[in-house]
């Protein structure tokens, strides 16, 4: 019978410090609810955002003329 693996440490997103990354830390991969809740926020407010180019058109298949 094997041993269960040894739970994983990671850095939390939100401040960088240990966190606990299994089951028992609900809050993962974030140390806590105060991490989660201020990633939350930072979403919510629009303060992340991916950044999107406008499409010009350039890589579009030329129509196709019908007979």
């Amino acid at each position: 019978m094997t041993a269960p693996p040894l739970p994983r440490t990671v850095r939390c997103p939100a401040c960088g410090g240990p966190s606990l990354y299994a089951p028992e830390n609900r809050f993962r991969p974030f140390c806590g609810e105060r991490c989660k809740l201020h990633d939350l926020g930072a979403w919510a407010s629009e303060s992340f955002r991916v950044e999107v180019q406008e499409d010009d058109g350039a890589d579009a298949a030329p129509p196709s003329s019908a007979q």
